[in-house]
């Protein structure tokens, strides 16, 4: 379902695998603990409320919930929702800092992005994206359904060198997998362009 301003708060996040995993129930998420309310709106995207289960990272703009998390194979998805802006907020570094590094220590290598509610991107530099692929040898990081401006931007400032995207990536029918389905169609389409 594609976002629009107006209809934000009625996006939640993707509910179909909470009785497989749920972040604030994991002792090892940086979410853990959290408690959420139904009811309470209180964060924005350009002003317009978000629906409460999207977990903060510390941007004004951009809102992200674990869907999935299995650490003995490795791999987290991971659905995003606002505007990614590394030009004014350090999106990246916040990301990176205060949840992908708490992943990766635990293991995660293997990180698959939803991004079909990233409204926009304002691209910065590719540093922290650099960083993030360097600390996770033998692993990869996957955009699924972004936008196509969206991933034009990422092209223009060579994230595209970190993060693989497009041709199957760009529309696929992720909700329609089990997260075990996911991690497997997404290494085969892996193997297959690295082949």
């Amino acid at each position: 379902m594609r976002t629009t301003k107006n209809n934000m708060q009625d996006i939640e996040p993707f509910y179909n695998w909470r009785h497989l995993y749920s972040s604030e129930e994991d002792d090892r998420s940086p979410f853990y603990g959290r408690v959420y309310s139904e009811f309470e709106y209180s964060n924005t995207v350009y002003n317009y409320y978000i629906h409460p289960q999207w977990d903060e990272i510390g941007s004004p703009t951009l809102y992200i919930k674990i869907l999935f998390c299995d650490y003995e194979q490795e791999f987290a998805i991971i659905e995003l929702l606002g505007e990614w802006n590394d030009a004014i907020h350090n999106d990246i570094m916040i990301l990176k800092r205060d949840l992908i590094d708490e992943l990766i220590n635990e293991g995660i290598k293997k990180f698959i992005l939803i991004g079909e509610n990233v409204l926009n991107f304002h691209a910065s530099d590719d540093c922290y994206y650099q960083e993030w692929f360097d600390d996770i040898e033998d692993g990869w990081i996957v955009a699924f359904n972004f936008r196509e401006h969206v991933l034009t931007e990422f092209q223009k400032t060579g994230i595209d060198y970190y993060v693989t995207y497009g041709g199957e990536f760009n529309n696929t029918p992720w909700r329609t997998f089990a997260p075990s389905q996911l991690l497997i169609y997404t290494d085969t389409i892996i193997n297959k362009r690295l082949n």
